[in-house]
């Protein structure tokens, strides 16, 4: 007997493989459980990373929403400013139109009549100055190009002086407010004279 068999215990031959046999199903289910806690795990990872992903989106759409409320109310702010003078302002413009006539009409001549006209140009000119800081500005220039956004014909005049469809005179100033139309300037447009041949 050799000293390797002398000292093997005196296990039975088919003990051993019994063992064996029971230590491969063992390995072979925990190798079956590590197996599937893998899949679950990977499985777990792909539901986190994707749902990270979801977050994040939700989180940058919500912000992007924030931002588009917060510009839009900005905007709605400053037209509300912008046009809160509107009705205002047009509610003077008749104020103005008779200012105007009171001194188109007013005898510049007459000297006991020069200190109320002076009153008349200087409160004038004060409301004009006012109105202006605000954003309104007078349509009223002659010889331009007829222009129907800003302007309204009231008549025709033949003409050899001015380009054809440019404004010869204002009959009513017209008024904007921060470039948006109040009242348009009432204008008489030219046209060229027609000679028979």
């Amino acid at each position: 007997m050799s000293s390797q068999e002398h000292n093997m215990p005196n296990i039975p031959v088919s003990e051993t493989i019994e063992t064996e046999e029971i230590e491969t199903k063992i390995k072979d289910k925990a190798t079956e459980v590590i197996d599937e806690r893998d899949k679950r795990l990977t499985e777990l990872e792909a539901q986190l990373a994707e749902s990270k992903s979801s977050t994040r989106d939700i989180q940058l759409r919500a912000q992007a929403e924030i931002e588009n409320i917060r510009r839009r109310t900005k905007l709605d702010i400053e037209k509300t400013h912008k046009f809160a003078l509107e009705r205002f302002i047009s509610e003077l413009l008749p104020v103005i139109d008779n200012l105007e006539r009171a001194l188109e009409i007013a005898d510049k001549a007459n000297p006991e009549l020069i200190v109320m006209i002076e009153g008349i140009e200087l409160t004038m000119k004060s409301l004009l100055n006012v109105v202006k800081k605000f954003g309104v500005e007078v349509i009223s220039a002659t010889n331009v190009l007829f222009n129907p956004e800003v302007h309204q014909a009231m008549t025709i005049v033949d003409s050899t002086d001015v380009e054809p469809n440019h404004v010869i005179m204002v009959m009513q100033k017209g008024y904007t407010l921060n470039s948006r139309l109040l009242r348009p300037a009432m204008v008489a447009v030219s046209k060229r004279e027609n000679h028979p041949s």
